[in-house]
């Protein structure tokens, strides 16, 4: 295989790998964060650390003790390839439903950057260390859509 084929294929299985962190996150999915990290993975920002899968399989219940739903949209991602380690930045727009005391439906935005290390191990590509550097947040109000009987709504 040429080597401009083989860094096409890394560059699609690296925004594969994160638009699955997303996935995770928004589905919360333990099984799949585990998936998609090394054993010894670090995920950490301000006020938190996780190290190894079983810790980072506790993310969707964290996810779920605070917020209602999300929604995290991977925006554009910048990564350089070492061998069978790599580098990146991500960039997200993370959005958290939550409500208020009074029950004012709301939403935390955050706009994400990730610092992000990668290993290819057996042939597939884990993260390896996510850092999660929040540049700005926004608390916006919001009203469930219209559509949704409030039976079901969140």
């Amino acid at each position: 295989m040429s080597a401009a084929l083989t860094r096409l294929l890394d560059e699609r299985a690296m925004r594969r790998l994160v638009d699955s962190y997303a996935q995770a996150a928004n589905r919360r999915d333990a099984e799949l964060f585990a998936a998609i990290v090394t054993a010894d993975c670090v995920i950490e920002g301000t006020g938190f650390r996780l190290e190894g899968r079983d810790q980072i399989r506790g993310i969707p219940a964290m996810i779920a003790s605070r917020f209602i739903s999300t929604l995290h949209c991977v925006m554009n991602q910048c990564v350089t390839f070492d061998g069978d380690a790599a580098r990146g930045e991500t960039y997200t727009l993370a959005f958290h439903r939550y409500d208020t005391a009074e029950g004012q439906p709301m939403t935390l935005d955050w706009a994400i950057r990730y610092q992000d290390r990668y290993r290819r191990e057996g042939g597939e590509w884990r993260i390896a260390y996510r850092q999660l550097i929040v540049d700005w947040e926004r608390h916006t109000p919001v009203a469930p859509p219209a559509h949704v009987p409030a039976s079901t709504r969140p």
